[in-house]
């Protein structure tokens, strides 16, 4: 029988239960991170992204540009902390430019 909460829980509180209830945070963690790549990367680099996908704790970013995947291959590591310190907690530990 699920858990009823009191009369005093605020709407972040029964948000945060009801995605843990339903297992949603995966889905969640897809949609935070895809936003926070285009918040972090600016326009330019959105231009040449055509996918962002998240499985399990990889980031998977499909560019149409060759120069700009060498470029960002050589700043992985701060990609994901720049991305991990916009979200406030550690969702990606790896990324993969296609």
């Amino acid at each position: 029988m699920a858990k009823r909460l009191n009369n005093q829980s605020t709407v972040g509180d029964v948000l945060k239960h009801i995605i843990q209830a339903n297992k949603l945070q995966p889905g969640m963690d897809q949609i935070e991170v895809r936003e926070a790549w285009k918040n972090l990367m600016g326009n330019g680099v959105n231009y040449y992204t055509k996918n962002v996908v998240l499985k399990g704790s990889t980031l998977y970013v499909e560019l149409s540009s060759a120069v700009l995947r060498e470029e960002l291959t050589h700043g992985k590591s701060k990609i994901v902390a720049m991305i991990n310190e916009e979200l406030k907690r550690e969702v990606v530990k790896e990324v993969v430019l296609r």
